[in-house]
């Protein structure tokens, strides 16, 4: 098993690509701690992954919040008395539109969630793995940090700012053996597809940008959670600083 023994928390992990992470994981051996803002989703994560055989708990978690961040890593901790691998993914996006129809109040909410959330990861789980000596740090961004289009423009933003804060981080943490990486899906089918889509979300709409993917269809959350895999796993112990797409070559 590629992790076995390992602790993992990964946030956003009671649906869509988290939840996808979060089982693969612990297929792998490692002990999860599912973390997410809905309560009754990431019970139900966590308890199909013990249901399976795996090692789960639950811990709710506003990824925005510097208090919850610090209590995800006590309660960590107190379960398992270790933690190796975060995985940054809880995201949220604004309504596919034009830049300037995007609020004030959504602008905020987005920069909270998907780059504040970088930084209070920093804060409160780089001082644990100084001090067990290293650790793994996998930041799901997205395609629309390396090729954005109109429409999502500060989402655009927020991811970009995800990857470039990623590659800073494993140029300044890397000698103390803390790894950063990151993964950029394209779409897939979680919550925010229609948002993203910016138009209902059907069969006749989906299509339309499928046929932006070459490789004809989205990404799955098995998709995410195979390169959340490997950039976790000691396979990728001398890999820091990468974006991944995991794009069916949309990006190309």
């Amino acid at each position: 098993m590629r992790l076995q023994n390992k602790v993992a928390i990964v946030t956003g992990a009671g649906s869509g690509f988290g939840e996808g992470i979060a089982k693969r994981f612990a297929l792998e051996g490692a002990k999860i701690v599912v973390a997410d803002i809905n309560a009754a989703a990431g019970r139900r994560v966590a308890g199909e992954i013990s249901a399976s055989g795996g090692a789960a708990v639950f811990a709710e978690a506003d990824v925005s919040r510097s208090d919850s961040m610090a209590d995800l890593l006590l309660a960590t901790l107190k379960v398992y008395g270790a933690l190796d691998i975060v995985v940054n993914n809880a995201g949220t996006t604004h309504r596919n539109r034009p830049l300037l129809e995007v609020d004030e109040r959504e602008f905020d909410r987005i920069f909270a969630v998907n780059v504040k959330s970088i930084y209070l990861s920093a804060q409160h789980f780089v001082p644990h793995f100084r001090k067990v000596g290293g650790g793994a740090f996998v930041n799901v961004a997205s395609t629309a940090a390396v090729r954005p289009r109109p429409g999502l423009t500060w989402y655009n933003g927020s991811k970009g700012a995800v990857v470039v804060i990623s590659k800073s981080m494993a140029a300044e943490l890397a000698p103390e053996k803390i790894r950063v990486n990151c993964v950029n899906p394209v779409m897939g089918p979680t919550g925010l597809m229609q948002d993203f889509m910016g138009v209902p979300d059907t069969p006749e709409n989906r299509a339309k940008f499928m046929a932006t993917i070459p490789m004809g269809r989205f990404s799955s959350p098995a998709d995410v959670a195979n390169a959340c895999l490997y950039l976790a796993s000691d396979e990728a112990a001398f890999i820091t600083g990468v974006s991944i797409e995991v794009d069916g070559g949309r990006c190309i």
